[in-house]
């Protein structure tokens, strides 16, 4: 299994740019697009601050995909 997210279609929906969100989030902007391409699984509280941010719930964003 492995970690689906929807943070770049949240983001959009904000019209928050990947900079804006790394920024309230405390990570860089390349954190963000490798977390938005799948290539980077964010620790619980890293989704967490994403979640509050975007202000969706976690479960929403993050869920477990089956390969």
């Amino acid at each position: 299994m492995n970690v689906i997210n929807r943070v770049q279609i949240f983001r959009k929906k904000k019209k928050m740019t990947q900079e804006v969100l790394a920024n309230k989030v405390g990570v860089s902007r390349k954190t963000i697009v490798s977390l938005e391409k799948g290539n980077y699984t964010p620790s619980l509280l890293l989704a967490l601050q994403i979640a509050e941010v975007l202000e969706i719930d976690i479960n929403a964003i993050f869920y477990l995909g089956k390969e």
